[in-house]
């Protein structure tokens, strides 16, 4: 991390502050994310115009006012709107407002004006392109709340100082090789996770456990035509794909949650993602898919664990579900996930999903889905096992499943699967436990031995004592295609011996110094002239 970074999420953290005693988590999160965004969104509208108006010698705040201002106004939105997907005037851009609500040494009203421009954003893209991307992404960003302040002029003062504080920070969008602010906004996004406890799963995936399914279903790629998270939150697992590989051609999300589908969005723009290079849904993905029909390179996820769904009969004759000849549980939805996505998965893809324990070894229906998808289709490729205590808000030890629809061309390799038990590799800090960067390193590259070894004999190379085991289908079918990792991996400790004569002669020691102790304590009680306590 760069000390610009640095310097820069510290100064975000402490205008966070400024809202965080006015209100709970979610709310200033949704406050402070929003005026940044906006600030962003001014920025670049402002640079682009000044590209474009360099040839006359013209800055975008020029325009309003010039004897031209209606041909160049029409000329630059219709320019930005391919470009960047929106429009704001200059009057319109965050500095202006953050001046004018400072105007005279003092603040002023600028509520009203605000509210006008945040609107405006979103007209702009009306019947373009860009419409379903940026509608509605400002409706978080209540500016009558009372959580705000009582009066209105409370409210105002509030917001005037926020922008005026946000105003005095450098994005350094001029630099295209840096991505500055995309970090700062993360780094933001997994600071309120982190204060957020129960609801933090709805929104963020710790970074080391995104570092981890990136690199799975990455791995020997350097470009990937498309990467889809069926319950992308805040899109964190997305964009930590994208930073493994040079080249992501589009990105597909679906998120049920409506405001947690426009935080997505907003990261997605905060990382220069262009707006026809991502599309993201809002609606329930098992419910009602939206990318049904299409497949995809990669696939990651984060699944809300053990979520509830309907399970209706109606779903088997939908295609993600009909060959199983079972549901997931209604109690239990983490295996519709995992059909849903391997429906989705590209023939040569790679799906990483991380899912609570009990998908390893749970009965039923879940344990007939298991069965197919191992000795029907065979397409479990890894089982890995995560410490406990490692996601927001939930202290149970998960798992991730890696899935691949190509394992038959790997002929070696295809008749066996590989377990990890990463469990007992972790840091503990305060009260959550962390992956250090060793332990992430050491399940990549016991996978890439994995995979690039394809050779299997009685002793695989990826077979590490008590950390990683290559286990024949043959076994896995023993086992009634029950995955718990025990079963696969040896981490018994064996205790030293006990040397029993040494611990009778101790305990025959022991009694002769207990009996010392008492005669010196009884002679003290006779000369006391006290009864004796024994």
């Amino acid at each position: 991390m760069t000390e610009q970074t640095q310097q820069i999420q510290t100064q975000l953290w402490n205008i966070a502050n400024t809202l965080r005693g006015k209100m709970d988590a979610d709310d200033f999160r949704d406050y402070i994310l929003g005026f940044i965004f906006y600030k962003y969104l001014s920025r670049k509208m402002e640079l682009y115009a000044n590209e474009i108006l360099e040839p006359d010698n013209l800055t975008f705040n020029q325009v309003e006012g010039h004897e031209q201002e209606t041909a160049l106004i029409d000329a630059i939105k219709d320019a930005a709107l391919d470009k960047l997907g929106y429009f704001l005037l200059p009057s319109e851009l965050f500095s202006e407002l953050a001046r004018r609500g400072n105007a005279g040494g003092k603040h002023q009203f600028i509520l009203g004006d605000l509210a006008k421009v945040l609107t405006h954003i979103e007209q702009s893209t009306m019947g373009s392109e860009s419409e379903e991307d940026f509608g509605n992404l400002f409706e978080d960003l209540d500016l009558t709340s009372s959580k705000l302040g009582k009066s209105e002029n409370d409210k105002n003062e509030l917001i005037v100082k926020v922008l005026s504080h946000l105003d005095e920070i450098d994005f350094d969008l001029e630099n295209t090789e840096s991505d500055v602010l995309g970090d700062a906004y993360e780094y933001l996004i997994g600071q309120f996770a982190s204060g957020a406890g129960k609801k933090a799963g709805e929104f963020y995936t710790p970074q080391q456990v995104s570092n981890v399914l990136a690199q799975l279903v990455t791995m020997g790629k350097d470009k990937l035509k498309s990467v889809y998270d069926p319950t992308c939150g805040s899109g964190s697992l997305l964009l930590r794909v994208a930073k493994q590989v040079k080249e992501v051609s589009a990105f597909y999300g679906q998120e049920m949650n409506p405001t947690t589908y426009n935080l997505c969005r907003m990261n997605m723009i905060m990382h220069d993602v262009h707006y026809k290079r991502f599309d993201i849904k809002n609606e329930d993905t098992l419910e009602r898919p939206q990318h049904a029909n299409q497949q995809f390179e990669a696939i990651v996820a984060n699944p809300p664990f053990s979520a509830k769904w309907s399970a209706s009969p109606l779903f088997m004759s939908d295609n993600r579900f009909s060959n199983y000849g079972k549901l997931a549980p209604s109690s239990k939805a983490d295996f519709a996930f995992v059909q849903h996505m391997v429906h989705q998965l590209a023939d040569n893809g790679t799906m990483a999903v991380v899912l609570p324990h009990g998908v390893l070894f749970r009965g039923a229906a879940e344990g007939h889905i298991r069965k197919y998808l191992i000795a029907d289709r065979n397409y479990l490729d890894a089982v890995i096992g995560l410490p406990a205590n490692i996601f927001y808000g939930t202290s149970i030890p998960t798992c991730i499943l890696v899935l691949k629809k190509d394992r038959a061309s790997h002929a070696e390799r295809s008749q066996s699967i590989l377990f990890i038990d990463a469990s007992q590799h972790f840091e503990k800090v305060k009260t959550q436990n962390y992956l250090r960067e060793a332990d992430i390193n050491k399940i990549i590259e016991t996978y890439k031995t994995y995979t690039c070894h394809s050779e299997q004999s009685e002793e695989s190379q990826a077979n590490i004592d008590k950390y990683a085991y290559v286990a024949t289908l043959n076994e896995i079918a023993e086992n009634d295609y029950n995955l718990n990792i025990p079963r696969y991996v040896d981490t018994f400790e064996e205790e030293e011996p006990v040397d029993l004569a040494e611990v009778s002669k101790a305990l025959k020691t022991l009694d002769a110094d207990m009996a010392t102790t008492d005669a010196t304590i009884a002679d003290f009680c006779n000369q006391l002239d006290i009864d004796t306590p024994f």
